[in-house]
């Protein structure tokens, strides 16, 4: 393992690097919802349209990933959200801050495809512990940055400027990780698109990409002051963290697809510990399965579907449809849904993909 990590080790530090800065990037939305909301003199919802933006950019930026992908390296992508969160930073309008979130995620969407097969094929057998560890960064960027975002006075420019500058950082000491291969070098399976997989992936990255974006505003709702929406959001950080470290240590002795379902099942649970009990309390709990949806649905789903350089793309694609729709489909409906309305879909959505994730336990082990 030493040997694999000293081997990799420009790969490792730049996966790092971007995880964190990514992590940092996409908290931002949920407590700078209502800043963006003040300012442009938008509704709640209608600034909930940036959270979109972002998926959608990531949507362009992982089919790009899916025509192109061995041309990319991590520099292109670092750039990419490098101009983004200056564009974001400027606020220069509403239309332009909108083109900078979908910039800004173009160069996530890359990073995400770029990274994460690189890593899984580096590791070999050790490949799904050390994708946990890799995507468990992005949780340390999520943390920081709400806390960050409140010590700045509430003020989208200065922590959107300072995500850019981290990423032009990171894209200067990049260059190494460019130098690992984008595919394989031993023959690959067929590209086996996998239907039901990559639907088990839209809704439970949709619902991340809601608690992510929409759950501060959600809290707000529930009468959570805004300074302490953006804390609380940081405490689902920190738990999502933790449970993506202490997958590192059981990820490959773990069927993914059992991870997926225990996942989505104790969402479940900690969503209807907000509706009912505290939203405080339970959404921050919600971090740890969150923090295990992507990493369960990504190893299972690359079992599946094969090494084709167009597998990756088309996994976070699948996700990506759910980041993008879930939040234009849920940012109207919680407004009119009381204050718990928002943590009764989500115990909704989540225990309905339980069942199906539960009755599906068999076709999907791989």
């Amino acid at each position: 393992m030493k040997d694999l990590i000293r081997a990799n080790a420009g790969l490792m530090f730049a996966g790092v690097a971007t995880f964190v800065m990514m992590g940092a990037g996409q908290s931002l939305y949920g407590p700078a919802l209502p800043a963006f909301s003040r300012l442009f003199n938008v509704s709640v919802a209608e600034a909930g349209v940036l959270v979109s933006a972002h998926w959608v950019g990531c949507f362009i930026g992982v089919g790009f990933m899916y025509l192109k992908g061995s041309t990319v390296t991590p520099r292109h992508a670092l750039a990419a959200m490098a101009i983004g969160a200056a564009g974001v930073a400027a606020l220069a309008g509403w239309w332009a801050t909108i083109a900078g979130a979908v910039v800004f995620g173009m160069g996530y969407g890359m990073s995400t495809a770029v990274f994460n097969p690189r890593v899984l094929r580096a590791f070999g057998s050790k490949g799904p512990s050390m994708l946990s560890l890799l995507n468990a960064t992005f949780g340390v960027g999520a943390i920081a940055a709400p806390l960050i975002f409140v010590a700045l006075g509430s003020d989208p420019r200065w922590s959107f400027g300072l995500t850019a500058a981290l990423a032009a950082v990171i894209w200067l000491f990049a260059d190494p990780a460019g130098r690992t291969g984008a595919a394989p070098a031993a023959e690959v399976r067929a590209f086996r698109p996998h239907v039901g997989i990559l639907a088990f992936g839209a809704v439970a990255i949709g619902m991340e990409a809601c608690l992510i974006g929409l759950g501060p505003t959600a809290l707000i709702q529930a009468g959570v002051a805004e300074a302490t929406a953006a804390e609380l959001l940081s405490a689902f950080f920190v738990v999502f963290l933790l449970s993506r470290v202490a997958l590192i240590f059981v990820a490959h002795r773990v069927e993914p697809f059992v991870l997926y379902t225990l996942a989505i099942a104790v969402a479940a649970v900690c969503a209807l510990g907000s509706a009912l009990v505290s939203p405080a309390l339970f959404f921050v709990a919600m971090g740890a399965p969150a923090g295990l949806f992507f990493p369960g649905f990504y190893v299972t789903a690359s079992g599946k579907m094969g090494e084709d350089l167009r597998v990756p793309p088309t996994i976070i694609a699948s996700g990506l449809v759910g980041g993008i729709g879930a939040p234009l489909i849920v940012a109207p409906l919680m407004v009119g849904m009381g204050e718990r309305g928002f943590f009764w879909l989500v115990a909704g959505v989540t225990v309905t993909l339980t069942v199906a994730a539960v009755l599906s336990l068999r076709r999907m082990k791989v």
